[in-house]
């Protein structure tokens, strides 16, 4: 995932397969902030294929859905920063 100084977001290249189309992400209130987060659905998932991992039991397709799933953390933690830091310059 790159970002550049022109993109307040990064580009992501593609989703996984096993991410439900509905309910995939859940916003909470913190502090007055949304924070956006994967479903516990997506986390499970996640949590899933983290331990095939680290068993060594990893398929090449399980290989692109962690690194996908990864991909969106990542994009989530990003805009997570970008909105709590756009509310909170500007005192709300």
């Amino acid at each position: 995932m790159t970002v550049t100084a022109t993109r307040l977001l990064p580009h992501l290249r593609h989703l996984p397969a096993s991410l439900p189309g509905d309910g995939s992400i859940n916003i909470a209130l913190e502090e007055g902030v949304p924070v956006f987060r994967a479903s516990p659905r997506a986390q499970a998932r996640t949590a899933a294929l983290v331990d095939a991992q680290s068993r060594g039991r990893l398929s090449a397709d399980e290989a692109v859905e962690i690194d996908a799933y990864e991909e969106i953390d990542a994009y989530l933690s990003h805009l997570n920063r970008l909105v709590r830091n756009l509310v909170r310059g500007a005192g709300v």
